[in-house]
Formats: C-alpha cells, sequence, structure tokens
C-alpha cells in the first residue's frame, strides 16, 4: 500500500502547533520500535563522541531523530536532509520557532549528495530500502564521514522485512520499497566494498516486535487508507493497544535476537 499519503495527513494534523509537533515525536518515540533501537545506538556512540560533533541525518522525514540528538547536546551541529520538499520546509520552521538553530534542512539526492569529510555520525534510518543504487549511497556516506566517524541505518531485513514471507505472490506492505529487505551479511559486504573498515549488525524485531509493529502500524495503517474516518477511533485503538506495545517494544530492544525482520547496522571510517 501506499504509505507516502498517510504520513502526510498525520503530518499535518501535528503540524498545526510546536507543541502538537513534540507531542508527536513522543509518539513515535514510543509506538515506532525503530525508535527505540536508533536512540539507544545514538546514545551509545554519544558517550565517546567527539568535542565539536557534525551530524548528517541522511532521509531526516519528519524531524524526529534531529529533535532527539538536538535535546542530548543543544551544541551539535545536525543537518537533515531528504527529498520530500514539504516535509523539508515544516522541518526548518518548526526548529526556527523552538530555537534550535544547530538543526537545519536541505533538500538532497542521497546518490548524489556528498561533503567531504564532514560528519562524525551520519544516520540512515528507513532510507536504504526505497533506494535501488545503494552502493554508491554508502560511497557518498564514506565519503562525507571524518576519519573514525560511524554510519548507523536501520532499515528491515530479508527475514520477513516490509512484512513478506515465503511466499511467491508477497509483497511488500509498503510500496515505495525498492527491496524488501537486507542479508545481514549482504548490507556489510556492500558497506565494506564501499569502503568502511568495519562493520557491525544485529537483528531487531524479534518475536514481540514483530507483534508490536503489527499492533502499533500495520493494522491502524491499514485501516487509515481504508477511510480516514478512522482517525477518529484511533485514540480508542491506542487506548487499547498502547500499554501492550510499551511492553513488548521494551522486550524487543533489550533482548539480543537470533534473527528478525529488521537490522541496526554501524560502520566505520
Amino acid at each position: 500500500m501506499q504509505y507516502d499519503p498517510i504520513k502526510r495527513s498525520l503530518g499535518s494534523v501535528f503540524n498545526r502547533t510546536p507543541f502538537l509537533r513534540k507531542v508527536f515525536y513522543r509518539l513515535l518515540d514510543l509506538l515506532l520500535l525503530r525508535s527505540w533501537h536508533v536512540r539507544r545506538e545514538v546514545r551509545k556512540w554519544a558517550a565517546t563522541a567527539p568535542g565539536n560533533v557534525s551530524i548528517l541525518d541522511a532521509g531526516s522525514g519528519f524531524g524526529q531523530y534531529d529533535f532527539f540528538m538536538s535535546s542530548l547536546n543543544r551544541n551539535w551541529k545536525i543537518r537533515g536532509v531528504d527529498v520530500k520538499e514539504e516535509q523539508i520546509a515544516d522541518c526548518n520552521n518548526f526548529f526556527s520557532q523552538i530555537g534550535r538553530n544547530n538543526v537545519t534542512f536541505a533538500y538532497a539526492d542521497l546518490t548524489a549528495f556528498t561533503d567531504a569529510s564532514a560528519y562524525n555520525l551520519i544516520l540512515s534510518v528507513d532510507v536504504m530500502e526505497h533506494i535501488l543504487e545503494d552502493v554508491q549511497v554508502f560511497r557518498n556516506f564514506y565519503a562525507s564521514l571524518q576519519t573514525g566517524g560511524m554510519v548507523l541505518i536501520s532499515t528491515p531485513s530479508d527475514q520477513g522485512g516490509s512484512d513478506v514471507h515465503d511466499h511467491d505472490e508477497d509483497d511488500s506492505f509498503i510500496e515505495e520499497h525498492v527491496r524488501d529487505g537486507y542479508n545481514i551479511v549482504e548490507i556489510q559486504d556492500k558497506l565494506k566494498l564501499a569502503g568502511f573498515s568495519r562493520t557491525e549488525a544485529l537483528y531487531q524485531y524479534g518475536k514481540t516486535g514483530q507483534v508490536s509493529w503489527r499492533l502499533s502500524m500495520k493494522y491502524p495503517i491499514l485501516a487509515l487508507g481504508k477511510t480516514k474516518l478512522f482517525f477518529i477511533l484511533l485514540p480508542f485503538y491506542y487506548l487499547v493497544t498502547f500499554p501492550v506495545c510499551l511492553v513488548l517494544n521494551y522486550l524487543d530492544a533489550t533482548m539480543i535476537h537470533k534473527t528478525g525482520t529488521g537490522l541496526v547496522v554501524k560502520a566505520w571510517k
């Protein structure tokens, strides 16, 4: 199904005031399991980060991770890039309104974007599954990192990512994806091909995470795709499912998974 129209509808609701946008970010942090994993990894990186930090959010979307990172340290210089100009404008407006002038957003095509040795950290969350020329993007990430810098990627795996299973007729739940998911070895090999000297990959979205994702994201999105009237029922739906999803997300984020439908991948220059 087409996911972007639903995201635009949600964005139009929460963009009305800075307060509502902050509430939206907090809800995303709690409901989206990937956010639990990404924020954990960013905190680990921050513990040993150099003093003058420069970060690229490669595919910044709504800007929720830029808000999180700028909350960790107001002195970090953060740049978000995306191909959706409407979201870029919304993010620039919001961060300007709340006085976080160390965070800026701009248009960029990641297959062509480089900023030589500019960043200590490059974050890429739910982006690579949308880009066919992935090795070229990884090369651009490598060129844009300072020596010792790290790229942090969250993306679906080939173990049922995008809610695809072992059936020939199965398609990705998200139609905008150009691949259903990465093999855990494949993505590390591609990063090394791009020049990275060391990589590490872990599964996320184990059994608990998969249940949480269906309750918190898949079923509501399917309902909203059929009728926007479900917006009225959405608060009541989450009143029931929200506590369950929180427990499931906590379990997934604190467990080591032998397999899972998502990957967290790190690579160092």
